[in-house]
């Protein structure tokens, strides 16, 4: 008995060090992913003048390179980085909390929310007291945690099962793609063309501001995910098993509903519309360390990071002068990673 338990101890060991090193490999492809991005970009700085003005500050030698480094391209990047993490963790916890493999922010309505609230700061923000870049992002914000509030109503109203929230979800996707619509029909043309953009979804709108928002946001949902992964494993096991454990499962759906609502309304806010990065992240993390949320929730972070700072590193390279959206590069380059998903995984949540 105590030579299997022993042995078993042994194992959960290997195991756990194995994950980890997945988690030490997914960071140091995500560093280099980011350095490669900070390097690539219209302006063609070396590695050496970018090393160069990393090295120095915002206030180097050099103020061109200083400039481009510190004000454009390290604020899009680290933006991209938690951006990423922030849609990687809500689609990981979106799916488990509703045993649906295809959860996520941006297919259960947020986004499109985020999206309608953007297009009403950029169609109406000058009648406001306030800096455009200060209305749009709030707007969206605001439109998000609305599109939760009115999602978890609905549940609320038909009682809260996964079924009913991914319902009005898919609902409230189609309701603010509507309403986009009809923004974008009453739009002058050149209201509509900045409206299209933001939708695109892209990291040229980031700022420090936007690092700084979205780096709170996290620090205030991320912990108190990190204290749930017990309970969000459990739940993975099935809603009976999880109850028979002493689990609440109603009070953590809304819970992590609130916070992912939140994650979600800080990255889309900044940079718009960005699809399939809560989709595919989640699918790659638990393959690679299964369903273990101390290992998936961060990995799935990292993932994220992943796929959208290399989104970004592809639509500079594919177009060097004019920098393509990441929410394209993601879209297009989604969808057989989707697929890839279905046909693997057989629809299994």
């Amino acid at each position: 008995m105590t030579v299997a338990l022993t042995a078993r101890a042994g194992a959960g060991r290997r195991e756990s060090a194995a994950r980890l090193a997945v988690l030490g490999a997914a960071l140091l492809a995500l560093l280099v992913l980011a350095v490669t991005d900070l390097v690539t970009g219209p302006s063609g700085l070396s590695l050496g003048k970018v090393t160069e003005a990393l090295l120095a500050g915002p206030d180097g030698f050099d103020r061109a390179a200083a400039t481009i480094l510190w004000q454009l391209r390290m604020p899009q990047t680290l933006t991209g980085v938690l951006v990423g993490a922030s849609l990687g963790i809500s689609g990981l916890v979106m799916q488990t909390i509703l045993a649906n493999p295809l959860a996520s922010p941006y297919t259960l309505g947020f986004s499109a929310a985020a999206g309608f609230g953007a297009a009403l700061g950029i169609m109406f923000g000058g009648l406001l007291p306030l800096a455009i870049w200060i209305v749009v992002p709030a707007s969206a914000f605001a439109m998000t945690l609305l599109a939760c509030g009115l999602v978890y109503a609905v549940a609320r109203f038909r009682g809260a099962s996964a079924e009913v929230l991914v319902l009005a979800g898919i609902a409230t996707l189609f309701f603010f793609q509507s309403l986009q619509s009809l923004l974008q029909f009453l739009a002058a043309p050149e209201v509509l063309q900045q409206i299209v953009f933001w939708l695109f979804g892209s990291l040229l709108k980031a700022s420090w501001t936007s690092v700084q928002a979205i780096t709170l946001i996290m620090a205030v949902a991320v912990p108190v995910l990190a204290r749930d992964v017990w309970s969000l494993t459990a739940l993975r096991l099935g809603e009976a098993n999880a109850a028979s454990l002493g689990l609440d499962i109603e009070r953590l759906r809304r819970r992590s509903f609130v916070l992912v609502a939140l994650l979600t309304a800080g990255a889309v806010s900044f940079t718009g519309t960005i699809g399939f990065i809560g989709l595919i992240a989640p699918h790659v993390a638990r393959r690679m360390v299964g369903e273990d949320h101390r290992f998936a929730l961060p990995l799935a972070a990292i993932m994220g990071a992943v796929l959208l700072v290399a989104a970004s590193v592809i639509g500079k390279i594919l177009s060097p002068g004019a920098v393509i959206p990441v929410g394209i590069i993601t879209a297009v380059a989604g969808v057989p990673m989707l697929l890839a998903v279905i046909l693997r995984d057989g629809g299994r949540p």
